[in-house]
């Protein structure tokens, strides 16, 4: 199946760009395009909505990241990477505490945009080089793993256990993609920005040994 993607920004010439970068780096992708943030939703709440949203923070009628977060509360499965020219770490740590799942700054070489869209579609984060990751003053492990819900604590088990998407899927008898909006978000809480990271940290909680607990 063709992944469709949403290239939300209001600049035609850099829409242009990410299209032709995506087509090489991406065969067969669908384009979708938006020029302003009202343009978004209804291609949202379409019956084949993207599976990924490119977005910048700077477009008319976004209210920087006040639509960011409007976007991931009424459509937390579907993941946003954003396009920024603004590339400080304080912006960057901020987009992703409001819930993109990845930062690409404008300024950034164009392979680095499809390998944010491969990395944050398995359910990762995709942060640039220049912010270093996460905050390095997180709380403790154990903390962070407090603040999962039943069903990502679940999610984090079949991690830890090497499990794929669709296996964990299956036996919680979830979609696919509710299962990689819940990978998303654990990572985000953990603090990590890939799968492996997170087996770690759950290893060392021996969440794996652990009974799942009951689905909400």
């Amino acid at each position: 199946m063709s992944n469709r993607i949403l290239i939300a920004d209001d600049h035609p010439l850099m829409r242009t760009a990410l299209t032709q970068t995506i087509g090489q780096g991406i065969p067969g992708a669908v384009i979708l395009e938006a020029s302003r943030f009202d343009q978004i939703k209804p291609q949202l709440d379409a019956g084949d909505p993207p599976d990924v949203i490119l977005l910048d923070l700077h477009m008319p009628g976004m209210s920087g990241l006040i639509g960011l977060m409007m976007l991931r509360s009424e459509h937390p499965a579907i993941p946003v990477i954003v396009v920024s020219a603004s590339e400080d770490p304080v912006t960057i740590q901020r987009a992703i505490d409001y819930g993109a799942s990845g930062f690409v700054p404008k300024s950034a070489p164009n392979g680095q945009i499809v390998e944010a869209i491969h990395a944050v579609l398995d359910g990762e984060l995709w942060l640039p080089e220049i912010n270093g990751g996460p905050e390095t003053d997180a709380p403790d492990p154990a903390q962070r793993a407090a603040t999962l819900t039943p069903q990502q604590l679940r999610v984090l088990a079949g991690i830890a256990e090497g499990k794929l998407n669709k296996q964990i899927a299956y036996e919680m008898s979830v979609a696919e993609t509710t299962v990689k909006a819940h990978v998303t978000t654990i990572l985000r809480k953990l603090g990590v920005l890939t799968r492996t990271q997170a087996a770690v940290l759950a290893s060392q909680l021996a969440l794996s040994a652990a009974p799942p607990p009951p689905v909400e």
